[in-house]
């Protein structure tokens, strides 16, 4: 019997997830199974439109095989006016019955992106009272999580629309974005940087901090604000969304990740100064042990679109 080159290489990979405690998912895609699991998703919401769908099937598909401990949502769910309340039918149309795979029924931690604040914000935070797997206690919160029996991963979850100039000239488009108090919101960020004691530390937000997006990328009001906070707790990433660009950037010791896009991705120019630029939709897949931290860029047929590990 003949074996082709991608039999053998499949065959191997299997031998040595038996030997070694690696997971072999999708076509590309290796995952080590002793690892602490999560994915990452961002701009998803697009009603079923675009590549919603075929992201939510390959999404439902790894998570059968990788099983994510959570899923991390960060921003514009909803798409392009947010929700009116917790009864609007777009939680049905747009997220319930979207993703409906079995091993998607975990927990997911979102964040505000700006097509949540052109509807009820509220209404979002609320939502955490009705859906068993949706967990926003608060405009912007914060937990941690146990990796083994020793280290353990602090969470961020930040509230970014507010600081952006841009949404404050329009507050009829963007109800209750005047009434956020940013400075009082980079307080609360500072403090809880000061007094982690977890191994990992990781924030996350809708906007970039750093973009190579020649179009939306520029973001001077979180270089000023959020950045220094975050250079000075030497936090280790920082993961976002917002331009529809999954990227990588690295400064100041500090891992600046925007995840692929959920439903559609945007071919707009890119400047220099990324380790990785892909225009796929996507999502993100987390994995985590003591002594590093992986993410990996998936595309929408589950291929791995880049990899990095941060060992420590």
């Amino acid at each position: 019997m003949k074996l082709n080159a991608k039999k053998l290489f499949l065959l191997l990979m299997l031998f040595l997830s038996n030997s070694i405690g690696l997971l072999v998912v999708a076509q590309s895609v290796v995952i080590d199974k002793t690892a602490y699991r999560f994915f990452i998703v961002s701009d998803i919401g697009q009603n079923g439109y675009y590549k919603q769908k075929e992201v939510a099937n390959t999404l439902g598909n790894l998570a059968q095989s990788i099983r994510p401990k959570f899923i991390i949502a960060s921003g514009d769910t909803f798409h392009y006016n947010g929700v009116r309340s917790t009864s609007d039918p777009l939680w049905s149309s747009n997220f319930e019955s979207i993703y409906t795979n079995p091993w998607l029924l975990v927990d997911w931690y979102p964040v505000f992106g700006n097509h949540e604040y052109r509807g009820n914000t509220q209404a979002v935070v609320d939502y955490t009272q009705i859906s068993r797997r949706w967990n926003m206690p608060a405009r912007y919160y914060t937990f941690a999580v146990k990796i083994d029996s020793v280290n353990s991963l602090r969470f961020v979850m930040l509230d970014t629309p507010p600081f952006m100039s841009e949404y404050k000239k329009l507050p009829d488009q963007y109800p209750g974005i005047l009434k956020q108090n940013t400075k009082q919101q980079l307080q609360w960020l500072d403090s809880v940087l000061l007094t982690s004691t977890e191994k990992w530390k990781i924030v996350i937000g809708h906007h970039p901090v750093y973009s190579t997006d020649s179009l939306r990328g520029k973001n001077t009001e979180l270089l000023e604000q959020l950045d220094p906070v975050l250079t000075k707790h030497k936090v280790d990433f920082y993961f976002s969304g917002h331009i529809h660009i999954a990227q990588h950037i690295q400064k100041n010791n500090i891992n600046y990740v925007v995840s692929p896009s959920g439903s559609l991705g945007v071919n707009t120019a890119t400047l220099a100064g990324a380790k990785f630029i892909s225009h796929s939709e996507g999502f993100t897949i987390c994995t985590v042990k003591k002594d590093y931290f992986e993410f990996i860029f998936v595309d929408e047929n589950g291929n791995e679109l880049y990899r990095y590990k941060k060992s420590k």
